[in-house]
């Protein structure tokens, strides 16, 4: 094995411990933000106690979910109950390998780094192929709890995932056939025209607002979460965990909106493309792209304050609501606009 395989092997292990590291610290820090903004909303303080202005209340939280009693319901189907919250996890986690999160960056003796783990040319394939995996933990912990709110939860979930992540995939497809690739990578350097701010979402307004409703559908979230609906099914699919499983599916569903934050940034508002950026920076120097990774998460923290905004403005749908908005709604919209995108690429329009 020579030096430079060596150095690569390295480097992804720190790339990779960077990025779950990151994005773990965001996760913990997105749940008090939304305690805080949704008690900003409602006219209270949130939680203030634990560290200056409550800086410290994610640890709090994680001590407190290790510290819990793990309660196993007798008659469940102990493998698959303990599998569901593993699979919902690992499902969310995976999918972070291949975002672009800069530009390459030179170093001095290194040499050309690229800020994203791993490069796949059909890295937009691998992300919807690992999310769709995720309903399968919702699933499989609604029936192994052998609880019959759970079931219902899971059986929601199912029907709700599968319904959206149709309009949901639709609403990529006119972004792809713009850029003409799958390369998640090559997809913001497209983006990259006119000194960043020739943004996909420009050219597919209405694939991004189809994509905007079906991935808040697709993270259970409110108006959208029915699966969970804790005043009608007591807390849906995840009602008979507790302790640290609980805090595996809590934490999937977080990591979940990131997902789906950092797809969106990617795909419609142009990555790691900081308007003029290039105006001022040289292509390839630190502080490029020091701004790149500073502008693609400041993108991806507003999609996280939208998520909690609608948290704390919309009511819930009844379910029969929420599948007719899916299927009779959201769907034909998102085939309309792929033919009118299609259209304009065929009139050289685009």
């Amino acid at each position: 094995m020579d030096l430079q395989t060596i150095i690569d092997i390295a480097l992804k292990f720190v790339a990779i411990t960077v990025v779950f590291t990151v994005v773990l610290l965001i996760v913990a820090y997105t749940v008090l933000a939304e305690r805080r903004i949704l008690g900003f909303i409602q006219g209270r303080l949130g939680p203030n106690r634990v560290g200056y202005g409550g800086a410290l209340q994610p640890f709090a939280d994680l001590l407190k979910f290790i510290l819990k009693e793990d309660i196993v319901p007798d008659k469940s189907t102990r493998f698959i109950y303990f599998l569901a919250p593993v699979i919902a996890t690992m499902a969310a986690l995976m999918t972070m390998i291949v975002y672009p999160f800069g530009p390459e960056v030179r170093l001095p003796i290194i040499g050309e780094i690229p800020l994203v783990v791993t490069h796949f040319d059909v890295g937009l394939l691998y992300v919807l192929g690992i999310t769709s995996i995720g309903v399968y933990g919702i699933a499989l912990a609604g029936w192994s709890s052998n609880n019959k709110y759970s079931l219902m939860g899971g059986l929601r979930s199912s029907a709700q995932m599968v319904s959206y992540e149709l309009a949901l995939g639709l609403s990529l497809i006119g972004p792809i056939l713009v850029a003409g690739t799958l390369d998640l990578a090559k997809i913001v350097e497209f983006q990259s025209r006119w000194h960043g701010t020739g943004w996909l979402i420009l050219f597919t307004p209405l694939s991004f607002v189809v994509y905007i409703i079906a991935a808040i559908a697709e993270t259970n979230r409110v108006p959208f979460d029915l699966p969970e609906a804790e005043t009608e099914l007591v807390a849906g699919f995840h009602t008979e965990y507790s302790a640290m499983k609980f805090a595996l599916f809590f934490l999937a569903e977080y990591i979940n909106m990131f997902t789906v934050s950092m797809l969106a940034t990617t795909i419609f508002l142009g990555g790691w493309n900081f308007p003029g950026a290039d105006l001022v920076f040289d292509r390839g120097s630190f502080m490029f792209a020091l701004l790149g990774v500073v502008a693609f998460l400041l993108k991806i923290c507003f999609f996280l304050f939208c998520y909690i905004w609608i948290r704390g403005t919309l009511p819930r749908f009844r379910f029969d609501q929420l599948m007719n908005f899916g299927w009779k709604f959201l769907l034909p919209l998102a085939l309309l606009s792929i033919f009118i995108t299609a259209t304009l690429i065929f009139l050289n329009v685009m």
